[in-house]
């Protein structure tokens, strides 16, 4: 098998056609196409299915997409540290993140990051830390910020504790409810969840023996939550520093219940087995100080 093999199946499975996969890659078509057969020939196995409408992986070929993604991944990070070891600054960086660790540590970081290395290039994919997970697998991310359930996980994966964060309820300014000092009284609430399956609110509510809610709106993003939280009068669980943000001050109150709110771990997930390139473990560090720095000021 041949590098260039491995770069034009994964070009024709990106496009969906031979044809898209050739003009991405600038070669004709024929050229792709014979690529293509005769990796299949090497393999003895059908990776694509063809069609009137385009290609699609077959069974075998997502099961070799999953490591023609690590060989492309690891092949850029060569390329990145042989830049480093050329006096190169640059890079490219994907780093995940779940809605709470976008607030409470990327935006610092990044800024940090920026002011010792001006030329890197930083991809921020946010989201849930199912579909990230997977993308930490196959090194489409080089590593994601979020928090650490009580799950086990794989041994591919290897999680790096950062900081224990108080969460806090919130709900729009002025809202009904406000003055509510427990969460029977916040009983018949409709709540969004940033979590699947909304598992902090039901171990929540059952510390103090109630049913959990029954209205929960499921979110990825904290600028739908956001939406929703302002314009309804739907609560949620969010990092304290939200309140503080321009988007949400004012917008957006803490509604201070005695009962117990859960306080969460948030870290570093990355491969086990596969080390950092130099433009991301800049990044890494950067995140560290930050979380470091926070913990010191008992934020």
């Amino acid at each position: 098998m041949r590098l260039t093999q491995f770069r034009d199946f994964l070009a024709v499975v990106a496009a969906g056609t031979v044809r898209g996969g050739a003009r991405a890659l600038g070669i004709s078509q024929p050229a792709l196409t014979k690529s293509i057969r005769q990796l299949e020939d090497e393999l003895q196995v059908k990776l694509l299915q063809r069609s009137g409408r385009g290609a699609v992986a077959t069974r075998a070929g997502r099961g070799f997409l999953a490591r023609a993604r690590v060989i492309q991944s690891e092949l850029a990070k060569i390329e990145q540290d042989l830049d480093g070891l050329r006096g190169g600054s640059g890079g490219a960086v994907v780093v995940g993140a779940s809605p709470a660790a976008a607030i409470l540590l990327v935006p610092e970081a990044i800024a940090r990051v920026r002011r010792s290395h001006p030329e890197l290039r930083i991809r921020l994919m946010e989201g849930l830390a199912a579909s990230l997970m997977p993308l930490v697998r196959d090194e489409t991310l080089d590593f994601t910020i979020g928090q650490k359930g009580r799950e086990k996980l794989d041994g591919a994966i290897r999680f790096t504790p950062l900081i224990r964060q108080q969460m806090v309820i919130a709900g729009r300014r002025g809202h009904p409810l406000a003055g509510a000092r427990s969460l029977r009284d916040l009983a018949d609430s409709a709540w969004v969840a940033f979590t699947a399956p909304s598992k902090y609110l039901q171990q929540m509510y059952a510390a103090v023996a109630l049913p959990p809610p029954g209205v929960i709106v499921q979110c990825e993003s904290y600028a739908s939550a956001l939406a929703l939280m302002v314009r309804t009068d739907a609560l949620g669980i969010v990092v304290p520093q939200l309140l503080d943000e321009p988007y949400a001050k004012g917008a957006l109150q803490q509604i201070k219940i005695n009962d117990p709110v859960p306080t969460l771990t948030f870290g570093m997930f990355r491969r086990a087995d596969a080390p950092l390139s130099p433009a991301a473990a800049a990044v890494a560090a950067a995140v560290t100080e930050t979380a470091r720095d926070l913990a010191r000021a008992g934020r």
